[in-house]
């Protein structure tokens, strides 16, 4: 599978007929016969999807440490951040773990992108129904960063969390949010 990440194959059929091409540098890669593509497709699916997850994790890290030096236009500012979700449809017969409405299948993808190199910082893929609140709790937050939620994420006890670790966020409301301005103690009353 490594070797079908590097070279860019797009399917376990396209990665046969590329080992298939050259047979005399298979025993190269570590492959003493001819590969078939049901032996991928079941290795496929014994793997551990958590070991790609770590390594992705680990390469996104990387990423944005190299990034983080990069002049932009938003360098005199913070790391800002832009939250959102988006559902992916998934087909029902391929994928009947993720029976969203009855015959529809789907997840939701949760996106934290460090807007000052486009990289993802943060992902999460969870059931279509969940609501974007329930992911909170996991976001990592980082002091002295901005971040800009969609009126999804509204939960006041997560900006509450942001305010506590010296971070700041920009959205939009809800239509039924009412609050208040309360005057602050800190003014200077000979102003």
């Amino acid at each position: 599978m490594a070797f079908a990440q590097v070279t860019f194959r797009e399917s376990l059929r396209d990665l046969v007929v590329c080992l298939d091409a050259r047979p005399s540098l298979r025993y190269h890669l570590g492959f003493r016969h001819r590969i078939a593509r049901s032996t991928l497709a079941e290795a496929n699916e014994q793997r551990d999807w958590r070991l790609f997850a770590a390594v992705a994790e680990h390469l996104l890290g990387k990423a944005r440490r190299l990034y983080a030096t990069e002049p932009t236009a938003l360098a005199d500012l913070n790391s800002i951040y832009a939250l959102d979700a988006s559902i992916i449809d998934l087909s029902l017969a391929l994928c009947p773990w993720a029976n969203w409405t009855g015959h529809d299948a789907a997840v939701k993808l949760h996106l934290l992108l460090d807007l000052r190199g486009s990289i993802p910082a943060w992902i999460r893929i969870t059931p279509a129904e969940l609501y974007e609140t329930r992911v909170l709790p996991e976001l990592p937050v980082e002091a002295g960063s901005y971040y800009l939620v969609d009126r999804g994420y509204q939960d006041f006890s997560f900006f509450y969390r942001l305010h506590q670790a010296r971070a700041f966020y920009v959205g939009r409301a809800k239509c039924n949010v009412r609050f208040r301005v309360c005057a602050s103690r800190a003014v200077d009353k000979g102003t």
